[in-house]
């Protein structure tokens, strides 16, 4: 049975989260301002089919197919909006399920560290893909389930807020979300992120 964990659609990728799936992504890397859609379902290795229905059915590219044991994610995108919504239309009738049958995204963790240490700068800078945070700035970070969601939290943040994108991971059992900047930037971009997350419907899971 497979599960659909993260549906998620961005109608347009900010400067620094398509920058940072460029960098870090081993697929079609995207450009800024192209329309994207992020797949997690469990278990992982059925998205080899997701990303084979997606691609036979619009002319969409992926950058990210990510395949674990329990949890698998793509990320498809193109410039037209209609090609990466009939892409997420095919991926849901493919699996017999709709958009409500989503999870419903859960924030796990969420805080802000104002003015950071020099020395705890530089341990998060040896970790990281994204920018660099530096002595002084605030640091945002957030944790999401399921881990998917962390790309709309980000993306959302940065339409909201002059912040740099530190670090996003949105694969595993949480997803994780770093971002640095002024104090009153972060404070903007958290709320942005909550309230983004905050929006999304879908089913909420019980934990046993």
């Amino acid at each position: 049975m497979i599960t659909l964990r993260t549906f998620i659609f961005l109608d347009s990728l900010q400067d620094q989260l398509a920058s940072y799936i460029g960098s870090t992504a081993k697929g079609f890397l995207p450009v800024p301002g192209v329309a994207s859609l992020f797949v997690e379902i469990a278990p992982g290795l059925a998205i080899n089919r997701v990303t084979d229905v997606a691609l036979k059915a619009t002319k969409v590219q992926p950058a990210v197919q990510i395949v674990e044991r329990a949890y698998g994610l793509l990320e498809v995108h193109d410039m037209d909006k209609g090609e990466v919504i009939s892409a997420g239309r095919a991926i849901l009738e493919h699996m017999g399920v709709t958009e409500a049958d989503r999870m419903k995204p859960a924030i796990v963790a969420n805080q802000i560290i104002r003015s950071m240490e020099a020395y705890q700068c530089q341990l998060i800078n040896r970790n990281k893909s994204g920018s660099m945070i530096l002595p002084g700035e605030s640091l945002f970070i957030l944790e999401t389930e399921p881990a998917g969601y962390a790309v709309f939290a980000a993306n959302e943040a940065e339409k909201a807020a002059n912040v740099k994108l530190v670090e996003v991971r949105p694969f595993g059992a949480f997803g994780r979300l770093y971002m640095s900047g002024s104090e009153a930037e972060i404070d903007s971009a958290a709320e942005a992120a909550v309230k983004a997350l905050e929006s999304v419907t879908g089913k909420t899971v019980k934990k046993e």
